[in-house]
């Protein structure tokens, strides 16, 4: 039997996985090597393994790792992808880890290979025969794209805890509250002409120009309708993020997409804010018959909320010395909340360290996270 690593050893061995995940076909990776790393620690450690083929993607896999029996228990979470990254503005080799001014550095460290590490320790010693509740530990496929994993491994339900939580940097602050994220393509099907007959055409870019308008309205209305105070940004929020059309000055422009990303507080469904955007252009598509079509880019990612007061939140800001909050960010935490379990989000790290060049973990997070998982497995694993 191979020796379990130490904390820093596992950090290095994560880090070196590249498990890159991508819309972009270049940059997209399998996540197969972390997985069977994570398999082989865990089982080292008498976890019973299951790993499942993650359907409609290409070598994607969710890993569970299960010690004890029964029902109910603690469930911990983790995505095992990472964003893509730009190596020219890295400092150091994005996938060694550097160990420098009390910081380790690497692209994971913090979102969020890094958490892994820290279970890992945290359940060295540990026995079935100890364990009053089942152990659960969860390593998900594609949450940096299309969340898959996560939806497959909340369909499958392999697992019923009680309780979950999943390690997003949250600098250990316990997170009951999320807003969703959707992002669409709006078309815009004109008819291109020469420019000096603007009659004989339909200028697309003009037609977005009053979808545009449309849509200004619409996030005023979102604005005034839908406040929760919990969040830093209090209201939903849509976002223009790119424009495409046309091809030359002297063409009437036949053809322009405009991409939009939304993202609802915790009581404004994706069907609600759906409908609501189809409303808002519905005059514009009487108008201009069959010219407007809109498309989801991904699938969208719902609104998460936890309803306090609850054991889990309890005992949370009790380890953590965190009152709980609310985040703008989107994770796992509703598909994992489909099990039934309380469901919160807290890990090492900082958000804003995530998807950044030099990301790094600080040596600082790493007793308090270790601890933080000790009682929590202590608490929901091997009291009566």
């Amino acid at each position: 039997m191979n020796k379990l690593p130490n904390f820093t050893e596992a950090l290095t061995q994560l880090i070196a996985s590249p498990s890159i995940s991508s819309t972009q076909a270049s940059w997209d990776q399998g996540n197969h090597h972390i997985i069977h790393l994570l398999a082989t620690w865990f089982e080292q450690l008498g976890f019973s393994i299951s790993i499942q083929k993650v359907p409609d993607t290409k070598d994607k896999y969710n890993l569970l790792a299960k010690m004890g029996s029964g029902t109910g228990g603690l469930l911990l979470s983790g995505h095992s992808d990472t964003v893509p990254f730009d190596e020219n503005r890295w400092q150091s080799d994005p996938l060694k880890i550097i160990s420098k001014d009390d910081k380790f550095y690497g692209l994971g460290t913090c979102d969020m290979k890094g958490f892994f590490a820290f279970i890992l320790q945290a359940c060295k010693g540990l026995t079935a025969q100890q364990m009053k509740k089942p152990l659960y530990i969860l390593a998900t496929a594609d949450e940096e794209t299309t969340m898959a994993g996560a939806r497959f491994f909340a369909a499958s339900e392999l697992a019923k805890p009680d309780v979950a939580i999943i390690g997003e940097p949250t600098n250990l602050v316990p997170v009951v509250m999320h807003k969703g994220h959707m992002s669409h393509r709006i078309s815009v099907q004109g008819q291109s002409g020469h420019s000096s007959k603007p009659e004989l055409g339909v200028n697309a870019i003009e037609i977005i120009h009053q979808v545009i308008g449309k849509l200004i309205s619409l996030k005023e209305t979102l604005s005034k309708n839908y406040n929760n105070e919990n969040f830093d940004v209090p209201n939903p929020t849509l976002n223009f993020g790119a424009i495409n059309g046309g091809d030359n000055a002297n063409r009437i422009c036949g053809h322009c997409t405009l991409d939009i990303d939304m993202r609802s507080l915790p009581g404004l469904s994706d069907s609600e804010l759906i409908k609501q955007l189809a409303e808002s252009l519905e005059s514009l598509a009487k108008q201009y018959p069959g010219r407007i079509t809109f498309e989801e880019l991904h699938p969208s990612s719902p609104s998460f909320k936890q309803v306090t007061p609850t054991h889990l939140v309890d005992i949370a800001e009790e380890i953590s010395g965190h009152k709980c909050c609310a985040v703008n960010y989107a994770t796992e935490a509703p598909f994992i909340q489909q099990l039934g379990c309380q469901t919160i989000v807290m890990g090492p790290g900082s958000i804003d360290q995530a998807h950044q060049p030099n990301e790094y973990l600080a040596f600082s997070e790493i007793d308090k996270t270790t601890t933080m998982l000790v009682k929590m497995i202590q608490h929901y694993c091997l009291n009566d």
